[in-house]
């Protein structure tokens, strides 16, 4: 942009907003409050737009009608963050505030005043990102003390197509450090609640993502999914999460655990949110290599693959395996039984099915350890002369990790020529094996997808592990899976409105249009997701 065009859009948002832009610029190192105070001064969010829940097509909705205000918006979601995340309930899921983000929805409401039609996709949507995505302009931790001062040169791809189409970045939020593990809990940022059982995890390594998303602190966020890591916060607070294709959407410019297994990918309350980050995100990226393999397989449209009667005609595989058969699963079970009869209601044909050696198929099946120590090298080569370690083994002796990733990061140190250890060839092979059983099964049945719960018990309570996770289908061969809400357990007294519980998809390769048709006739018809009683509208 021209100094000249720059400085016409400034005025205008002068003239369009109650203060003066440069009110609004705040520094790095404020707190909330004090720049939530300085928005609400000039102004909140219009009566006429509610804030929870909404969605990009309501925002845009607002507006085109002049009810909603990009500033307004933005203004918002600082206040809920201000009240529940620092304050209140004490989410603890935002690690570090954009500065800007007033100050670029001042911008873009000027420029939607010029041209409303010349605004990109996702104008003015306010986005969380896992603090594992790097930003040029924000540090980029991964939840580590250690790296608390690192800011990248650029942005990942996948933030830099965010931005290009419109998305205002609001803030970095909390993960497992590292991404390593599942319950959001790193030393550079605390412990991450679940804002619909206090006593619980959110899920992890996305936890922060999903516990801003639940608690409307943004529109949409990222995650990455190594394990099950976009999909766990997704299941645990009623939200949806997008493991997509492996090469569908570009990994380039997040801290990385696994070559093979890792994975970028939407978490929203909707699926059709979903579906829109993902029509901005998918694409071929060079720094990525494996993307090649999405050329001619990515849709024009994964929006328009949204279908009401969806369900209806389709056949769906029962993973009977994957359904636990104890005391403690019963909850989940009840659950997903009656989601499976909604969608038997909806047209829908079930089949209980089996994998032919299930077992030994899935066990062992990671390769981040192999891989590991190498990425993580890579990506701090990739920093240049802001790196402030080198290798992993500089990390570690640093000592300013959290103890609940000591385990993982001295057993990656250990590894030795990974790459040629037989023991990582052998599951190279079996993670083949587990594809092609998959695929004859859903062959032989017919089937469009497999379903199963997300987990067979609920989500750990803060300080335990997560157990009987079943996000290893996806993970274990590169095929996408949608987890979206699928019901809730008995409310308590520390679960007012129950503890969530989702429900996946897994599909083959390249059909995520089918996986958002399925996840989206069922949550049309069978509308699961209620805010957290724990951060209810602002008066």
């Amino acid at each position: 942009m021209s100094w000249l065009v720059a400085w016409f859009l400034t005025a205008l948002g002068f003239l369009l907003s109650s203060s003066c832009v440069t009110d609004l610029v705040v520094k790095s190192n404020e707190p909330v409050s004090a720049i939530t105070s300085r928005a609400v001064s000039s102004g909140n969010q219009s009566p006429a737009f509610v804030l929870p829940e909404t969605t990009i097509a309501k925002i845009h909705a607002g507006f085109a009608t002049g009810v909603q205000t990009c500033r307004h918006l933005v203004t918002g979601y600082l206040d809920r963050i201000e009240a529940f995340d620092r304050d209140g309930p004490t989410l603890n899921a935002i690690l570090n505030l954009n500065p800007l983000a007033l100050e670029t929805a001042t911008e873009m409401d000027a420029q939607y005043a010029i041209d409303p039609s010349g605004v990109g996709p996702l104008h003015c949507i306010p986005l969380v990102l896992k603090d594992n995505f790097d930003t040029a302009d924000l540090p980029t931790t991964g939840g580590a003390v250690t790296l608390a001062e690192s800011t990248p040169v650029d942005d990942a791809f996948v933030v830099e197509r965010l931005r290009a189409a419109g998305a205002i970045v609001l803030a970095k939020v909390n993960l497992t450090e590292l991404a390593r593990g599942g319950t959001t809990v790193s030393s550079l940022g605390g412990q991450t609640k679940n804002p619909y059982d206090l006593t619980r995890t959110p899920g992890g390594s996305s936890g922060g993502t999903g516990a801003a998303i639940a608690a409307n602190f943004a529109t949409i966020g990222t995650g990455s999914d190594t394990g099950q890591s976009i999909r766990s916060p997704a299941s645990a607070q009623s939200l949806v999460g997008l493991r997509p294709t492996r090469g569908l959407v570009s990994r380039d410019g997040i801290i990385p655990l696994s070559t093979t297994q890792d994975a970028a990918g939407p978490i929203t309350r909707t699926v059709e949110d979903a579906a829109r980050m993902l029509d901005v995100i998918a694409g071929y990226d060079p720094k990525d290599p494996i993307t090649a393999f999405s050329l001619g397989k990515i849709k024009k449209s994964y929006v328009g693959s949204l279908d009401r009667d969806g369900l209806d005609g389709a056949r769906i595989g029962l993973l009977v395996d994957f359904f636990g058969t104890e005391a403690v699963h019963e909850e989940v079970n009840t659950v997903t039984e009656a989601a499976v009869g909604q969608m038997e209601a909806l047209g829908a044909t079930t089949v209980e099915i089996r994998i032919p050696d299930l077992d030994e198929l899935t066990r062992d099946l990671a390769v981040s350890r192999f891989e590991g120590k190498i990425a993580f090298a890579a990506y701090l080569a990739s920093l240049g002369s802001r790196a402030p370690v080198r290798t992993l083994s500089e990390f570690i002796r640093r000592g300013t990790f959290h103890e609940a990733i000591r385990e993982s990061l001295e057993a990656d140190e250990r590894v030795v020529n990974g790459l040629n250890d037989p023991e990582y060839q052998r599951r190279l092979l079996r993670r083949e094996s587990l594809r092609q059983a998959i695929m004859i099964t859903m062959a032989d049945h017919g089937l469009d997808a497999i379903l199963y719960p997300h987990q067979r018990r609920l989500v750990a309570p803060i300080g335990e592990p997560q157990r009987e996770r079943n996000g290893v289908l996806s993970n274990g061969t590169g095929f996408p899976a949608i987890t979206f809400p699928g019901g809730f357990s008995i409310p308590t007294a520390t679960a007012p409105v129950g503890v969530p519980i989702g429900i996946e998809l897994l599909g083959g390769e390249w059909s995520e249009p089918k996986l958002f048709r399925l996840a989206y006739a069922f949550e049309q018809a069978a509308d699961i997701r209620k805010s957290p009683a724990a951060t209810p509208p602002l008066n």
